[in-house]
């Protein structure tokens, strides 16, 4: 080979041994769908075509780079636009990892997972969660960013259970943030509404394994609520109560109750005058309860019960609207016969409601901060138009009790008004401020309700 030969194959074998550095450099990550999708009850349709799934925390934190705008999508169970974007959306249901540590009683979850895939592994291990909400199918961060809860007159929020996070800031940096090393910016860091980047991993703490027995009463007068308030919704672990707000009555009560091992708890035939069901129930009394966790008292795992739907059924009734309002507790009853007052206007319209407590937690966008709460939840038809008009009554009635709407749920109320439900909002936007100074991860509708 002569020189001239040497040197251009040299060259070339040099070019070649540098391309896949350039290339892994500026590759760009693609989107995995760009067709139009909903959320998961359809009644929202994205504004953007472009969906990103990266498979690694090093290709998310490339899709970060590469987007001047972007929003992280979970379970698509929000019912607002949150979520959406007129630019992209980052899924991270590839990262799927499920680490407890014993020791530390600890568990620590990638972005994808959702409750009801993390709860048979610790609990095959000997532990649980402390509580869960009413629908397992919901990803660990989604849940979490958005201050969703479960039910319980002495347990907080979902994400009162996060020990860290680990995010993906503006520039594409990895950050964690824990209870441990943080102090109170943690507690600004956990309910952030998706604006200080996306979650890549959770870690929750994890406690003993329990079992729960779950109960159904009929027909629970109002009026038993005005002077056993507490004592009916401190009579389980859990406890709901179902309405459609006529004849002055709770349609369902929902006991869900710790259960020792050899234990038999006490079932009487009569609580607070409602009656004991003698058949498996559905929240909304018209559809089967096939599709409902296992009832009648029968004894089951922590996360067998504690949700209202099975994993493994479609969960609800799908094609809904939802809205939830969190009152102070020590009002709830006065809240419950406001609302009441607008029977004839929601009924119509309504699948059901849901009446339920959570205890106060210190996490500056939470619903429940620092307010032991009652959530009043509707499950509406999905008949926006008319939904529309009457959220405005129903807020109306609840604003003398400065209510605070679910970050995920559907509201009408003032942006000002919901600002200054929040005590720890400025503090809360420098934070966001400092991982995002752009502004990459807000939306039309954060940016309305939090900084216009």
């Amino acid at each position: 080979m002569d020189k001239r030969q040497f040197l251009k194959t040299s060259g070339a074998f040099a070019a070649m041994a540098l391309l896949p550095r350039l290339t892994s450099a500026e590759q760009k990550v693609m989107p995995t769908h760009t067709t139009p999708r909903t959320n998961w009850s359809g009644n929202l349709t994205y504004h953007t075509t472009n969906l990103f799934e990266p498979a690694s925390v090093a290709d998310l934190q490339q899709v970060v780079r590469d987007h001047p705008s972007l929003r992280p999508l979970g379970t698509r169970h929000s019912f607002n636009p949150i979520a959406d974007s007129t630019q992209a959306q980052v899924s991270l249901k590839n990262l799927t990892q499920i680490k407890l540590d014993e020791s530390a009683k600890t568990v620590t979850v990638g972005a994808g997972v959702r409750y009801g895939d993390v709860a048979p592994v610790i609990d095959a291990k000997g532990f649980a969660l402390h509580n869960l909400a009413s629908l397992p199918h919901i990803s660990v961060p989604g849940a979490i960013a958005t201050g969703t809860h479960g039910s319980g007159i002495h347990n907080r929020n979902l994400s009162s259970s996060v020990a860290a996070i680990e995010f993906v800031s503006a520039d594409g940096t990895l950050h964690t943030l824990s209870r441990a090393h943080d102090g109170d910016t943690f507690n600004g860091a956990v309910v952030n509404l998706g604006l200080l980047g996306p979650m890549t991993s959770v870690t929750l703490d994890v406690e003993p394994t329990f079992q729960i027995a779950q109960t159904i009463y009929t027909d629970i007068p109002f009026a038993e609520l005005e002077h056993h308030f507490d004592d009916i919704f401190g009579a389980g672990y859990s406890v709901s109560i179902f309405t459609d707000w006529q004849q002055g009555r709770g349609t369902e009560l929902w006991l869900k109750r710790k259960v020792a091992p050899g234990q038999t708890l006490d079932t009487p035939e009569l609580f607070y005058n409602a009656k004991l069901a003698t058949k498996n129930l559905h929240p909304i009394p018209a559809l089967d309860a096939v599709n409902c966790t296992p009832q009648m008292g029968v004894p089951g795992p922590w996360y067998e019960r504690l949700p209202h739907f099975r994993m493994n059924f479609t969960p609800s009734s799908g094609e809904e609207l939802q809205t939830e309002y969190f009152v102070p507790r020590e009002h709830g009853y006065e809240a419950i016969r406001a609302v009441e007052t607008l029977r004839d206007r929601i009924t119509p319209h309504l699948l059901t409601t849901e009446l339920r407590t959570i205890a106060a937690d210190q996490l500056w966008m939470s619903m429940a901060h620092q307010q032991d709460s009652l959530a009043i939840h509707f499950t509406w038809k999905r008949q926006w138009p008319e939904v529309q008009k009457i959220l405005p009554l129903i807020e109306a009635r609840l604003q003398p009790f400065h209510p605070r709407p679910h970050w995920a749920k559907l509201f009408t109320l003032p942006p000002a008004q919901l600002r200054a439900a929040y005590p720890k909002l400025d503090d809360f936007k420098q934070l966001a401020q400092q991982y995002d100074p752009t502004g990459k991860f807000r939306n039309d509708f954060t940016t309305t309700n939090l900084y216009v």
